[in-house]
C-alpha cells in the first residue's frame, strides 16, 4: 500500500468517526480542504461513495460502514504496536483523549494541568467536557472519568478522588422567607431545584441518610437544571434550595454565601474514577496520567 492510500484510509476513519470534517481535521492536524480532498481520492480511487454529506452532517454510506468496521481494528492495532516502541523511550509521548464531566475537569483535571504538561512536554492530553453518558469505546476515547457507580464492570477503574459527601443549600435570602428545613420531609414545603439526567431524562430524586435510615424524595419547585453550576447558581440567586457535591460549595458555605441544612442527612458516595477499556498493552502516556492522578 503506498502512503498516499494509507493516508487517504486515515483520512476517512477519522472523518466517519468524527462525525465532522472540522473535527477530523483537528484531529489529525490538517485543513479541512486537505481532508475533504484526500476522501474525494479514495472514493474516485475506490468508485464508491463512503460518505453523505450535507451543510450540516457527515455520516458514513452502507458502503463507508462497512469499510470502518473493517478498518477500525486495523488502526487500532497500528496504534497499539506503535504504542510499544514508546516504552523504549525515555519519556512518554503520544495523545491522550479524555472524556469527562465538568466537575470533574475542574476539580481533578484542572489542579493538575500545569504539573503534567512540566513532566511530560511531549504528551498531549484532548479533553472533551461532556455531562451526559459516554461510550468511550465508540468514541474512540482512551478513558473517561466518572463517578464511581456510574462506571462498567467491564471497565478498568482507577480512583482519582476521595469519596464525596452531598450538601442542601440555599441563599441567606431564600431562608430569610421560608424555616430551614429540619427533617426530610420538612423539603416537601420548600422550592427546590431540580436535576435532570442529561443521559435519561431522569430527575434525580434526592438521597438523605442517617443512622441506616434512608430517604429518597421527587422534589419539586421553580427550576429543573441538567448543570451543577447553574443549579448553584440559580441557588445563590435565592430561587431555591440546591442538591450539591459538597465540594462544588464549599467556597459559598464558608463565605456565607449558602448555608447548608440537614448536613446529618447528607450521605457520602465514591468519588470519581478514571476507567478504560481492559487491554493487553495501556499506553505509556495514559500510564503517566493514571500515577499522577491516583490517589
Amino acid at each position: 500500500m503506498r502512503g498516499s492510500e494509507f493516508a487517504e484510509l486515515a483520512a476517512f476513519v477519522a472523518v466517519a468517526e468524527e462525525r465532522s470534517f472540522r473535527r477530523a481535521a483537528a484531529r489529525l492536524g490538517m485543513m479541512p480542504s486537505t481532508l475533504s480532498h484526500s476522501l474525494r481520492a479514495l472514493e474516485t480511487r475506490l468508485g464508491v461513495r463512503l460518505l453523505h454529506r450535507t451543510t450540516r452532517s457527515v455520516s458514513p454510506t452502507e458502503a463507508g460502514e462497512r469499510l470502518l468496521s473493517q478498518l477500525t481494528p486495523a488502526f487500532g492495532d497500528i496504534a497499539r504496536a506503535i504504542e510499544t516502541v514508546n516504552d523504549f523511550r525515555g519519556r512518554p509521548a503520544g495523545t491522550v483523549r479524555l472524556n469527562v464531566p465538568r466537575m470533574a475537569a475542574m476539580m481533578v483535571l484542572a489542579p493538575m494541568l500545569g504539573r503534567f504538561a512540566q513532566a511530560y512536554p511531549e504528551v498531549t492530553l484532548e479533553v472533551a467536557v461532556e455531562d451526559g453518558f459516554v461510550d468511550i469505546v465508540d468514541r474512540r476515547f482512551d478513558a473517561g472519568i466518572r463517578l464511581g457507580e456510574h462506571v462498567g464492570r467491564e471497565m478498568i477503574s482507577v480512583r482519582v478522588s476521595p469519596d464525596m459527601r452531598t450538601a442542601i443549600v440555599g441563599s441567606p435570602a431564600y431562608f430569610r422567607e421560608h424555616a430551614p428545613p429540619r427533617t426530610p420531609s420538612d423539603l416537601k414545603k420548600h422550592r427546590c431545584i431540580g436535576y435532570r439526567h442529561i443521559s435519561s431524562g431522569v430527575v434525580y430524586r434526592w438521597e438523605l441518610e442517617r443512622a441506616g435510615e434512608t430517604h429518597t424524595l421527587a422534589v419539586s419547585g421553580p427550576l429543573v437544571l441538567d448543570d451543577p453550576d447553574l443549579m448553584t447558581a440559580a441557588a445563590l440567586e435565592g430561587v431555591g434550595l440546591a442538591y450539591a457535591v459538597e465540594a462544588h460549595v464549599t467556597d459559598h458555605l464558608q463565605q456565607g454565601r449558602l448555608i447548608r441544612v440537614l448536613e446529618d442527612w447528607s450521605p457520602s458516595f465514591p468519588g470519581f474514577f478514571l476507567y478504560y477499556p481492559s487491554r493487553r498493552h495501556i499506553p505509556a502516556a495514559l500510564r503517566a496520567l493514571i500515577e499522577m492522578l491516583k490517589v
